[in-house]
């Protein structure tokens, strides 16, 4: 092994991590809470992977590309057929209430504010 070489930190599959796209996301707020959209073309609810920990609400996703039966792919674009994508959420939203639908390859959620985060009406009595 060479000077250049013998410093290099050990790159091997087995201590990497799997490489994986970011999904094109939008973010929606309104009074009630966000909503958040996620592209994940190719991704079937069982092959996709939502957590939360703490404060970071993680999603992972593996494409599975449709292909006629008897039919293997001989080229394909995509390089990263994994989505993983993290996000911290504020106190003021209720993990615990989160939504989730994934139809045409667009993941929703829906993470509702806490009752103390949401705006309300103060009523004002006439003395």
């Amino acid at each position: 092994m060479s000077d250049t070489t013998r410093n290099l930190p050990d790159r091997s599959a087995a201590t990497e991590a799997p490489r994986a796209a970011l999904p094109a996301v939008d973010i929606f707020e309104d009074e009630g809470g966000i909503t958040l959209l996620a592209d994940l073309p190719g991704v079937s609810r069982e092959a996709l992977k939502l957590e939360i920990e703490g404060e970071a609400l993680t999603l992972e996703a593996e494409m599975r590309p449709l292909a006629p039966a008897g039919l293997e792919a001989v080229y394909a674009e995509v390089r990263l057929p994994r989505f993983r994508r993290s996000f911290t959420l504020s106190r003021e939203l209720d993990s615990a209430r989160i939504e989730a639908n994934l139809k045409d390859g667009v993941l929703a959620l829906r993470i509702p504010k806490q009752a103390h985060a949401q705006p309300r009406r103060i009523s004002v009595n006439v003395a």
